[in-house]
Order: C-alpha cells, then sequence, then structure tokens
C-alpha cells in the first residue's frame, strides 16, 4: 500500500485524489433517469375533467391539481389512456382511494420503494397469545 501526503491534507492518505473538474453537470440528469425531460401533452378537455374529478372529491383545489397532473404523468408514462385511468378511478370506493392512489402512483417508484403503503401482517394467534402487554 502506498501512502501519500497531499499539500492541502495533514494526514497521509493511500486515496487518490478526485478531480473536481472532471465531474459531469449532467451527471444529475442521468441519476433522476430523465424525470424531468419527459414530455407530457394532453387535451385541455382531459385535463378539465382529470382535475374536476379529484376536486370534487377533494377539499384543497391545489392539492387536487397535482394529484391530476401526478396521475396525467403517471398514466401516459405507463401508456396508459389517462381518461381509462379516471374511469377506474371513479370506480373506486371514498375509503378505498387514498391506497388505490398511492399504488397507482408508485407505479413509477422502484419497488422496494413504495411510499404511503400500510403493511400489517396477520399475527398468529399463538404467538400473540404469548406476548405478555
Amino acid at each position: 500500500m502506498v501512502q501519500t501526503k497531499y499539500p492541502n491534507t495533514p494526514y497521509p492518505t493511500n486515496l487518490t485524489r478526485i478531480d473536481t473538474n472532471a465531474i459531469d453537470p449532467l451527471d444529475s440528469d442521468k441519476y433522476f433517469n430523465n424525470f424531468f425531460n419527459f414530455p407530457v401533452e394532453v387535451s385541455s378537455n382531459v385535463d378539465s375533467a382529470i382535475v374536476a374529478h379529484f376536486e370534487q372529491i377533494s377539499d384543497n383545489k391545489e392539492s387536487a391539481r397535482a394529484l391530476a397532473s401526478a396521475v396525467i404523468y403517471t398514466a401516459i408514462k405507463q401508456g396508459i389512456n389517462p381518461m381509462a385511468a379516471l374511469d377506474e378511478f371513479k370506480k373506486i370506493p371514498l375509503g378505498d382511494l387514498s391506497t388505490y392512489t398511492a399504488l397507482f402512483l408508485n407505479f413509477e417508484r422502484i419497488g422496494t420503494s413504495f411510499l404511503g403503503l400500510k403493511n400489517r401482517p396477520a399475527q398468529n394467534k399463538y404467538v400473540s397469545r404469548a406476548i405478555l402487554p
């Protein structure tokens, strides 16, 4: 192991120096996998219909618009017609809507990082009986 001492570091090291000028500024675009470069185009009728649906079931108009845009983006990215996605959202009872929405939006996430879902596994009655409160 070769240890060198750089002029600006007080301790010897075997690590090579990193040239910060060689870092490509476009690496952040590669990291986000062109998330912000994906063109989303829908007609104003489709946009208005989806926004109106979420405004009906939400108290906050800003959150309804943000949710509608996320649903439109996810549907287009998955190759689903946004109006077909809206028809599926209309079939969902209000009690299950938040879980369905989280699952639908998580289609674009990596499978190990789902957000908004709670997993409550069934407890074995013999195990739960053996645990003292």
